[in-house]
């Protein structure tokens, strides 16, 4: 695939409404890593296990999903970065957590391979606890 298949396979996922379309998009072998040293950092391998011990322990914490925005888009070769921000996102406990971030995708064969997330790993800390 090219650079601009590529950012369309992004875009794809974040069009997505379910959690299973979404990983439709993703290689069974995928890694996700979360940089720093939050309750969440670190690296997931494989679709199952960002699921299971990444994806439902985050959201099953959330009280109010706010609203995802991707702000910009930018496709080099099989890496598309994309910087998004999240409004009105709140914890269980009423915590504010409307974090911004810069994914870091990496496309093999049609299929995201690899994300490295980026984002303000202070404020998961403050909203979630260590």
């Amino acid at each position: 695939m090219g650079t601009a298949e590529n950012k369309r396979l992004v875009e794809k996922v974040d069009a997505s409404k379910t959690l299973k379309e979404r990983f439709s998009y993703w290689a069974d072998d995928a890694v996700w890593t979360n940089p720093g040293t939050t309750r969440w950092s670190g690296t997931y391998r494989g679709k199952t296990e960002i699921i299971e011990k990444l994806l439902k322990p985050v959201f099953a914490e959330l009280g109010e999903l706010g609203t995802f925005t991707v702000d910009s888009v930018i496709a080099e070769g099989d890496y598309v970065v994309q910087l998004a921000h999240v409004e009105g996102r709140k914890t269980k406990k009423g915590i504010p957590y409307s974090n911004t971030y810069c994914n870091v995708y990496r496309i093999v064969d049609g299929k995201i391979q690899e994300l490295i997330e980026f984002c303000d790993t202070e404020l998961i800390t403050a909203a979630f606890g260590k």
